[in-house]
């Protein structure tokens, strides 16, 4: 029954916020919202224990789906970065504001870039590709999601200070540009370097805000150092190219482990745990 736990955990967690924000905020939405996502998270989790094989999949696209098509095109809220932004400097504390600091920003406390592995509507077709482990060593490229960052903050500051005419326009459509740009180069880097998530190593603005929580996650992979064989097969199936052999928080990639488990799957020592 232990291992069942974590499932009802991460259910728990998002319901309190779901409750929380919806008495705060005296909107019901928030109450639905939170909830279908911790539904589907937990489901998505307790599934994966089960075996269910395309598990985390399903999950990707039940929540990926629902933010990208429902609350970004339906509903017209730029759930993008730049949205963040956006409602920040309106001194508004909903929608965009409201996921980065749960997924984004305070949550990776707890799940570290979890989110990148269960709910990105981005990462969710890049992880369709064929190239789920990578074929080329890690590129010091890193630098260059400090620049989208960067870009995508100087985007929305100008939008400001030059008084644009329709704002709620503009963001709604820098949203869907945005996103095909960043379909384009995911799947276009994926196939030059032969990695699925080679736009969440190095393009990705969002891990700017991932990176700082993460270090200090409370759910992370961890290796019964007396069971390891020092085989390297975690190594290889990281799709993020973390070293789970080191306990350490300081180990390589540390804050980048999207919880995909595909280590301790393949660990035929079963040294690896959560």
């Amino acid at each position: 029954m232990k291992r069942y736990i974590f499932p009802l955990v991460i259910w728990l967690v998002f319901e309190t916020i779901a409750v929380a924000l919806w008495l705060t905020l005296d909107n019901y939405f928030y109450l639905l919202n939170f909830t279908y996502i911790g539904v589907c998270l937990a489901l998505g989790l307790f599934f994966y224990m089960k075996k269910l094989k395309y598990a985390r999949n399903i999950v990707q696209f039940a929540v990926g789906l629902y933010m990208f098509a429902y609350l970004g095109i339906i509903s017209r809220e730029n759930m993008q970065i730049e949205g963040f932004w956006y409602y920040l400097f309106l001194g508004v504390f909903e929608a965009a504001v409201i996921h980065y600091a749960v997924a984004k920003i305070f949550g990776p406390l707890m799940f570290g870039r979890g989110w990148c592995g269960y709910a990105c509507w981005t990462a969710m077709i890049l992880d369709l590709l064929p190239y789920k482990e990578a074929r080329q060593p890690r590129k010091p490229l890193g630098f260059i999601r400090y620049i989208v960052f960067s870009a995508s903050l100087i985007f929305v500051a100008a939008l400001f200070l030059l008084k644009a005419p329709d704002m709620p326009e503009l963001m709604f459509w820098s949203f869907i540009i945005g996103n095909i740009i960043y379909y384009a180069i995911g799947i276009t880097l994926a196939f030059l370097l032969g990695d699925n998530r080679a736009f969440c190593k190095y393009i990705c603005p969002v891990a700017v805000f991932l990176k700082p929580a993460s270090y200090f996650s409370l759910l992370r992979v961890k290796n019964n150092e007396e069971k390891c064989v020092s085989c390297g097969k975690c190594k290889k199936v990281c799709p993020m190219d973390v070293d789970m052999t080191d306990n350490n928080r300081k180990r390589l990639n540390g804050t980048e482990c999207i919880l995909c488990f595909k280590c301790i799957d393949e660990c035929p020592a079963k040294a690896l745990y959560l």
